[in-house]
């Protein structure tokens, strides 16, 4: 009977004509798993992309659409040496976990091991190893033997696996010389046991097992706390969601198979599976992860909700604008991803150092072990010596000195309302030196505000808001929102073009433009004040109030400003819009230069000027018209409400209402670089001084493996600085 598998249901389709499918990957430990992953599914000439993530274990692979069968990649990571199956995060989480305990259950063996052996290595240590009878000193050692050897043979599985499985595809990885140093060790140990020789290196051997089987125990959970942000994300992501499937009925179904249109019930204390909009019921929601506001926002008819968020208290009928891989959260969780498998040009030197590993490590190796056997030394003593050269070698530091800045900054700066779309951006970002803002939507906040709210009468503020409920103007919108109003006044009629209005106890209430309202003479004296305003009417019988209307400056964007120029940051506004807006909000700003009623091009024209005389340029903007210039400057952000245009062109996305993302953006770019460039001196410096040390003899397998284990966490504690960097912005 043929067995097929189908894996469609895991293929993600992309707008470009690409496949897209993630992959779970056993067995990968090391930067050389990861270049040879890689270079072998980059191999097949219709795959596109294949990037592996070393903190998860995840292999994202693209494709031509239509051109592999997915089976045939698994396949091909089975020729490999890895098994592989698709990523469900619920089921990696739970395969971590338990390898998580099994490397701890090979400590503990290991450990258990080293300490019975260390304190049968005592007599042997105490006196002088020549004047013991040969019984004594035999039967210690073969007691040492009937320890470790079966804790070897247990606590030596990571590492003995993972070496085979490359043997086996054809290939080595670091994995093969830590094996080889352990069981040289060890036969050479029972060889001297059995021709009673004076020493053994039983102890060295399981403590050598140890100090490995201790840093990679570490590695792992030091990785495991790095992607916690990722894994919140995912804990947000509701997996089904309450269809309406008639006029009172509904069905729990997927998430995945809800489409646009479609009307849910979210109910309190749920979280919502969908990107839509409340169409009927009243509550609260926790929309924290999106605007970074801790307070809960009202939610009733027209209020936008988001995938992730949380219901606080009644129930909402929503009706659905997106699902599964297209909401917002999907979005976010694309570009933490993104950030998390990203590579720069110092993650590419390292992955290519770690390439040269395998053969080089063996070559020195051998040419130690015949070197001292030309020189004059035993065999014995040769292969110690080359034990430990195989050991020391082992280049892990190098190949974690990147990945685990990045991995750590990626979470830091998402954490700071950062979401990185682009593999080098990092590096971009940290030698800005000028940042170019769009005004409208960057500098302020997408929605209208009332700023004139204080010069009018709360009950008149009121009926107005309630009056603004049945217009669908974005400016009326706004009076609506600053009023907080709930229920719409009953009998209003709205005048294209004019404005709504109502009868309140015989009584006509309008609101719309200064013509409609006959409010121009109040309307004017408001403009002449502040021209950049928009301006809504209102008037009940005889009383006539004019609102001003306009977008509000984002609430830190004063201080971001302030804390660039600090950081020796030159700040310009570019922007479409009228002039008097540009210059009150440059004012405001204390923004130096800047030009109003720019367009597209004449964006670009001054950027490439920038570009031209040395200078770094970070363009900040949202909207459609701001994607060219987003492309042309060195590197680019955006903030979360922008279109998706916006958003595919900029390196950066930055979420909430704050504008301080923009400088955690650059503090934490600066950090990282630094801390790389940091990583990598420490794993070369540290291979320039420990191989030497080894093969003139004076590093045993023991202290090689303190050594190598110590350098690997070394790097991973160097890399979790990268959570705090620069100064907060007030």
């Amino acid at each position: 009977m043929a067995l097929t598998r189908d894996y469609s249901h895991y293929v993600k389709e992309l707008d470009t004509g690409i496949a897209h499918l993630d992959l779970a990957v056993e067995g990968v430990s090391c930067a050389g798993c990861m270049a040879k992953i890689e270079r072998g599914l980059s191999a097949i000439p219709e795959v596109t992309r294949a990037r592996v993530n070393l903190t998860d274990r995840r292999l994202a692979v693209e494709w031509k659409k239509g051109a592999v069968d997915p089976a045939a990649l698994i396949d091909r990571l089975a020729e490999l040496g890895y098994k592989a199956y698709p990523f469900e995060p619920v089921r990696a989480e739970i395969v971590e976990a338990e390898q998580s305990r099994f490397l701890l259950r090979c400590l503990g063996v290991a450990a258990f091991a080293a300490m019975n052996v260390m304190m049968l290595s005592i007599p042997v240590w105490s006196g002088n190893v020549s004047d013991m009878l040969p019984e004594q000193r035999d039967f210690f050692h073969w007691m040492s033997a009937l320890i470790v050897l079966p804790a070897a043979a247990y606590a030596g599985q990571p590492f003995f696996l993972s070496a085979w499985r490359a043997l086996r595809a054809g290939g080595v990885n670091m994995d093969v010389p830590i094996t080889i140093g352990v069981i040289l060790a060890l036969a050479m140990s029972v060889v001297e046991t059995i021709h009673h020789a004076e020493h053994a290196y039983f102890d060295a051997a399981v403590m050598l097992l140890t100090f490995l089987l201790a840093g990679r125990y570490l590695d792992q959970n030091m990785r495991r706390r790095t992607r916690a942000v990722a894994g919140n994300l995912a804990a947000l992501k509701a997996e089904t969601a309450a269809k309406f499937v008639g006029p009172d009925e509904i069905s729990e179904v997927p998430a995945a198979s809800i489409r646009a249109g479609d009307i849910v019930l979210l109910r309190p204390g749920e979280r919502s599976a969908v990107d839509g909009e409340v169409i009927e019921g009243r509550s609260e929601i926790d929309q924290s992860l999106i605007t970074g506001e801790t307070r809960h926002v009202a939610a009733e008819k027209g209020t936008p909700v988001y995938a992730g968020t949380m219901n606080v208290s009644g129930a909402l009928r929503v009706k659905v604008a997106a699902a599964a891989e297209g909401t917002l959260l999907a979005e976010i969780t694309r570009l933490l991803e993104n950030a998390l498998q990203a590579r720069s040009r110092y993650v590419q030197l390292a992955d290519r150092a770690s390439r040269l590993y395998a053969p080089v490590v063996h070559v020195t190796a051998a040419l130690t072990m015949l070197g001292w056997v030309a020189w004059g030394a035993s065999w014995h003593d040769a292969i110690v010596t080359a034990i430990a050269v195989l050991i020391i070698t082992c280049p892990c530091a190098l190949g974690l000195a990147i990945p685990a800045v990045q991995t750590v900054v990626a979470g830091a700066m998402f954490r700071a309302g950062v979401l990185i779309n682009s593999g080098d951006a990092i590096e971009r970002v940290s030698d800005v030196d000028t940042v170019v803002f769009d005004k409208t939507g960057t500098l302020t906040l997408p929605d209208l505000d009332v700023v004139n709210a204080q010069n009018i009468p709360s009950d008149v503020f009121s009926l107005a808001g309630r009056l603004a409920l049945a217009s669908h103007h974005p400016v009326a919108a706004a009076v609506a929102r600053a009023a907080q109003a709930r229920a719409p006044l009953s009998g209003a009629q709205e005048e294209p073009g004019k404005g709504v209005r109502a009868m309140i106890d015989g009584v006509e209430v309008r609101l719309g433009s200064p013509s409609f309202c006959d409010a121009d003479g109040l309307a004017n004296e408001i403009l002449s004040r502040d021209p950049e305003v928009s301006v809504v009417a209102f008037r009940r019988g005889t009383q006539c109030h004019v609102f001003a209307v306009r977008q509000q400056l984002r609430p830190d964007a004063v201080a971001t400003i302030a804390a660039l120029k600090q950081r020796g940051i030159v700040v310009e506004l570019l922007s479409g819009d009228r002039e008097p807006a540009v210059q009150h909000a440059a004012n405001a700003l204390g923004v130096g230069i800047w030009r109003a009623g720019v367009t597209p091009a004449e964006k670009i024209a001054r950027i490439e000027e920038l570009k031209r005389q040395g200078r770094k340029v970070m363009m900040v903007g949202d909207g459609m018209n701001d994607a060219p210039s987003l492309a042309a400057a060195s590197v680019s952000m955006s903030p979360v409400s922008a279109t998706h245009l916006s958003q595919a062109t900029a390196d950066l996305v930055f979420l909430g209402r704050e504008l301080s993302p923009v400088v955690a953006a650059i503090d934490y770019s600066r950090k990282a670089v630094y801390l790389m460039k940091q990583n990598i001196w420490l794993a070369v410096g540290y291979n320039a001084l420990a191989v030497p040390v080894a093969i003139v003899g004076l590093a045993t397998p023991l202290i090689a493996a303190a050594a190598m284990s110590g350098s690997s966490v070394l790097v991973m504690l160097n890399a979790l600085r990268a959570r705090h960097a620069g100064q907060e912005v007030r």
